[in-house]
């Protein structure tokens, strides 16, 4: 259990017992929701148990790999916080060596749509579906790289942004892709930015009103959806693009084969596109 340090510094210096020595730690905790209460407690303080007990004299581990993420350059939302407390502690320290790892984007958080629109609904995109950029990493080619921080020497304390092969792709390109691998005619809703702020500002009132946490953490999710909808991911230095799997050959295998259920990211799509279609009328083109 990451969120016990006692057992968890105990089950390290068991491993390193046993296999004459820890090598390196990588962790890839995040938060499942990204509401304050779970952040704090995953991305930063889970996080902060392993990197102590890989530090204790019973383990004394060697380096340390964070997959952190992209978005924490511009951070206005809590779990991006709460992940750059934990990089400055990570830093901070002097008895591992580490690499933080930034990717921009997984190709599953930008899958999620696909089972919606093969279910017949339209490919739900905000703005004009121009508004931002990005070129995700699958978690095939994030894992390799992840593995070779390890003995990479050149990777040791550097914070490192990382993105897939692929050029810049706009949301309206994502969903060109979506209909082509499906093998559907373009279906698509373009709802308004403003959607967001009218959804989080009714849902933080309540919470200030009431004094509610169930609506402030609604209210941080609507801020998380925004956040997705507003900000690039994107690196375009070829030092920060690696792997050899695009998005568009992502969405064919998924299309063809399926992917793994995701509960949390299903729903969210599904919710998206309900809320959305009840506001707004569909656009049949996408050009």
């Amino acid at each position: 259990d990451v969120c016990d340090a006692k057992v968890l510094k105990k089950t390290l210096a068991s491993i390193a017992e046993e296999n004459n020595g820890i090598e390196s730690i990588v962790s890839c905790l995040a938060s499942r929701s990204g509401i304050k209460k779970e952040a704090y407690a995953i991305d930063y303080q889970a996080t902060l148990n392993c990197l102590n007990a890989g530090r204790d004299k019973s383990v004394q581990a060697r380096h340390f790999v964070l997959l952190s993420a992209f978005c924490v350059k511009n951070p206005w939302l809590q779990f991006q916080q709460a992940k750059l407390k934990f990089e400055a502690e990570l830093q901070e320290q002097s008895d591992m060596t580490w690499s933080i790892i930034r990717p921009t984007a997984f190709f599953k958080s930008l899958s999620a749509q696909l089972e919606v629109v093969q279910q017949g609904s339209p490919f739900v995109m905000f703005g004009d579906g121009e508004v931002t950029r990005c070129n995700p990493i699958s978690e095939a080619d994030l894992a390799t790289y992840l593995i070779d921080s390890i003995t990479e020497k050149k990777r040791e304390n550097k914070i490192i942004n990382l993105g897939g092969p692929d050029d810049p792709i706009t949301m309206k390109r994502q969903g060109e892709m979506l209909f082509e691998a499906v093998g559907r005619e373009p279906d698509v809703v373009y709802a308004p930015l403003w959607i967001f702020d009218v959804i989080i500002d009714s849902l933080q009132w309540m919470a200030d009103t009431f004094n509610s946490e169930k609506f402030e953490n609604a209210a941080e999710v609507g801020r998380i959806g925004k956040y997705y909808a507003v900000e690039d991911m994107l690196t375009t230095d070829p030092e920060e693009k690696f792997g050899t799997m695009t998005l568009r050959d992502h969405y064919q295998k998924i299309a063809e084969e399926g992917q793994e259920y995701d509960p949390y990211v299903s729903l969210l799509a599904k919710l998206r596109s309900e809320l959305v279609l009840r506001w707004l009328p569909r656009k049949k083109q996408l050009a």
